[in-house]
């Protein structure tokens, strides 16, 4: 079963599908071992893995691959973060096969101007483009995709722009006429108000996405019992463990002046073996190395 036939499915049944952010394919493993349903290409992650902000500075083709290297090592759906589109219907047209060729089960497209700045940034620059303009680039990815349960994802910013609840509510109904499978919400506020009330007044057809980075004290079951969200994203909850765990480990290495106290608290090198898919090698290794 191709992954999108997956997320179709987990959609049209209302069940809650969970995604987990990723950067790289290890990532991606350690989710999928974890029992995400999904993964999250996240944007925001690659870019800080590149240390560089989250503003379209990456080339679509760096995104691609690592899309690419990411669905090839999990049997999972993957959700593709492609920002903007990486420009107008005609960019979204000619990257919309690309992605799916890559393996990704959905792509997740914001109404941002391009290029676009982190919805993260405190005062940072959110600006988005006419209603008309971004149901063209939804039109021609539905128009573009080849599998009829590929996924595609309208990203709205309204909230994150400080336009409200109404041109919230305006461009998600405008989005989803225009052939939107679904409509992620987002916000930056530090409780769920905003997006609880965004859930409440919502009358389309279509599943909501959330990711609820601001606000984690919204659970999954209080997600769940709206009736009306689809998909649950950790944005960005990979690379913050991995920079944090990094940090910590490399200072006290310089405190200590060696390994010697941090060594037995990382994973050994064996389970990074085993991630690394060193048993399938090894299999390959047995039947055909003559």
């Amino acid at each position: 079963m191709h992954t999108s036939n997956t997320l179709r499915a987990a959609l049209d049944s209302r069940r809650l599908f969970t995604a987990m952010a990723a950067h790289n394919p290890l990532a991606a493993r350690l989710a999928e071992e974890a029992g995400f349903d999904g993964i999250w290409g996240s944007g925001f992650e690659l870019s800080a893995s590149y240390a560089v902000p989250d503003a379209n500075i990456l080339s679509m083709g760096t995104h691609l691959e690592m899309m690419r290297a990411i669905a090839a090592t999990v049997s999972t759906p993957l959700i593709a973060d492609i920002d903007t589109g990486f420009g107008n219907a005609v960019n979204v047209s000619y990257i919309i096969p690309q992605y799916e060729a890559a393996g990704a089960a959905a792509v997740v497209m914001e109404d941002k101007t391009f290029p676009k700045d982190t919805s993260l940034r405190a005062q940072g620059r959110q600006e988005l483009v006419r209603i008309e303009e971004f149901q063209g680039k939804i039109g021609a990815a539905v128009a573009a995709r080849r599998h009829k349960d590929f996924v595609v994802i309208a990203r709205v910013e309204a909230l994150i722009a400080g336009l409200g609840q109404d041109e919230a509510l305006r461009r998600a109904a405008a989005y989803e006429e225009a052939g939107a499978d679904a409509i992620l919400i987002h916000s930056r506020q530090k409780t769920p108000d905003e997006i609880l009330a965004f859930i409440a007044a919502w009358t389309g057809r279509v599943p909501l996405a959330l990711v609820p980075t601001a606000y984690p004290q919204l659970t999954e079951a209080d997600i769940a019992a709206s009736g009306k969200v689809g998909i649950v994203i950790y944005g960005n909850h990979a690379i913050r463990a991995a920079a944090g765990a990094m940090r910590a480990v490399f200072a006290q290495i310089r405190r200590d002046g060696g390994i010697q106290n941090v060594d037995a608290t990382l994973p050994a090198v064996k389970d990074i073996i085993t991630w690394q898919g060193d048993a399938y090698m090894r299999a390959i290794e047995k039947r055909f190395l003559r």
